[in-house]
């Protein structure tokens, strides 16, 4: 998670909401990490969680990112919730809740969804307090 915190200081210092996220191999290695870049592209798709995605799909050379863990400083919102699905992620390590997007359990509970193929663990409140608290500076200064 402390890896996830320093891509969301990234985020935070090129103006966009600090979130950042990693994805970390079946043995631990990081495979790759991003952190939100909306502000930077232009692209609403451009979610710190979808960045790594991308990066570790390309990394492995396949879509599947069986036995990886994603590890991201806010609950993952249902654009990223259902992109984990489709990874075929093993687990989602997240740090804030999100109550007004979260889709791992606070609003909504995409990942965990028993309708869909594929469900992945989900580990909630990972250094949660220093998370939230970037997040609540950064949105307390606009």
């Amino acid at each position: 998670m402390r890896r996830a915190l320093a891509e969301a200081e990234e985020a935070a210092s090129a103006g966009d909401v600090p979130v950042g996220a990693v994805v970390l191999g079946p043995d631990g290695t990081e495979l790759a990490a991003a952190h939100n870049e909306r502000e930077a592209t232009g692209d609403p798709t451009a979610h710190a969680e979808i960045l790594a995605l991308r990066r570790a799909a390309e990394a492995v050379g396949q879509w599947r990112l069986t036995d990886c863990t994603l590890v991201v400083t806010l609950e993952p919102c249902t654009m990223c919730a259902g992109a984990l699905v489709q990874s075929r992620v093993a687990r989602v390590v997240y740090g804030a809740r999100d109550e007004k997007a979260g889709a791992a359990g606070s609003l909504w509970d995409v990942l965990r969804d028993r309708r869909l193929n594929h469900r992945p663990e989900v580990i909630a409140g990972v250094l949660e307090t220093e998370c939230a608290s970037r997040l609540t500076a950064f949105f307390r200064t606009r």
